[in-house]
């Protein structure tokens, strides 16, 4: 009698199908209310950094970085979105209603998944740009790229459709959603879930890994034979060097934007695969999302237009005239 003289629910007077108020350790609360909200914050801010800088510098239109902005966009939109209406479903009964539970849910995968999309683009782009640097400007170009990212944002506007018309499904028929009253949970079928670990887990993540291995083994040859050869192509073909350099790092730096990506990305999955509670279930959250954070740090650290595009952003001289066409290379 006790526990439930002490139990809280979201709608005290319908106790029968109302939900329990969260209850979270304090450890928990604190992971939400502090860690979550900076990891927000400076989400939005420095992916916003990005969409400036990209959008503002014409010399930055190229295709590598339409992808890029492209990335910056839906990490921005998971700071902006995603994180805060994560923070207040796990911290708070859900009392925005079983609409706003369906679309929360709907951008949870449309966001996220696009981020995939973006990646698969990137790691397309580097497998061109290192293993057939000639058909690259022909093959690669700012039309095709421009293309290739709406359909990726089209593509998983209307698959994340289909992973939540189970939920769609059930607000049309009941019109209320499943589980208690205050509580924002998901309907996801046993084929939609299957379906859904194949196309957004494993086809991308074979395609991602698969792709840059093969970038690994070409940048790893070009870089040895340009470390035989650099005499004679810095004094010949300086030009040429230059920009074998350039592609050479770029690939470097995209790798390393895959591999944290996998790195944030695949832990969260193989927890949903296995389907099994943990108390360190916020970790997996926490990593999920906080890839978005480190996307635009890594940019800061191995792109130097950036940190220019940052300082000019910050000491407001992209409202000066004719700043668009600012050297940032």
């Amino acid at each position: 009698m006790e526990i439930k003289d002490e139990v809280e629910f979201c709608f005290p007077q319908l106790p029968n199908i109302s939900c329990m108020k969260p209850q979270l350790h304090w450890a928990e609360a604190f992971f939400l209310e502090n860690v979550l909200s900076i990891i927000s914050i400076i989400t939005v801010f420095l992916n916003l950094l990005v969409i400036i800088s990209v959008s503002h510098f014409r010399q930055l239109h190229s295709p590598t970085n339409i992808i890029l902005l492209s990335l910056a966009v839906s990490d921005f939109l998971v700071g902006l979105l995603l994180l805060p209406l994560e923070i207040y479903r796990n911290k708070n009964c859900w009392f925005l209603g079983e609409i706003m539970c369906a679309i929360y849910f709907y951008f949870g995968c449309y966001i996220p998944y696009t981020s995939i999309g973006n990646i698969i683009l990137i790691s397309v782009d580097r497998y061109v740009a290192i293993c057939h640097p000639l058909h690259y400007p022909t093959t690669i170009t700012t039309v095709r790229v421009k293309i290739g990212v709406c359909l990726c944002w089209l593509w998983y506007g209307l698959y994340s459709i289909f992973y939540i018309k189970d939920q769609i499904i059930h607000l049309i028929e009941t019109g209320e959603n499943v589980g208690c009253l205050g509580q924002c949970s998901i309907i996801v079928s046993y084929v939609a879930g299957a379906v859904d670990l194949i196309l957004s887990f494993f086809l991308p993540v074979t395609a991602i890994v698969v792709l840059y291995m093969k970038v690994f083994v070409v940048a790893l040859i070009q870089a040895r034979s340009m470390r035989s050869h650099v005499t004679f192509v810095s004094v010949q073909h300086p030009a040429k060097a230059k920009a074998k350099k350039s592609e050479l790092k770029a690939a470097r730096t995209l790798g390393i934007l895959v591999v944290t990506y996998l790195l944030c990305f695949c832990p969260a999955f193989c927890f949903i695969l296995v389907g099994i509670y943990f108390p360190s279930a916020y970790l997996f959250i926490f990593l999920f999302y906080f890839n978005s954070c480190v996307n635009p740090m890594i940019y800061t650290l191995f792109y130097p237009w950036f940190r220019k595009a940052v300082k000019l952003i910050i000491t407001l001289q992209i409202l000066t005239p004719d700043s668009c066409e600012t050297n940032m290379l």
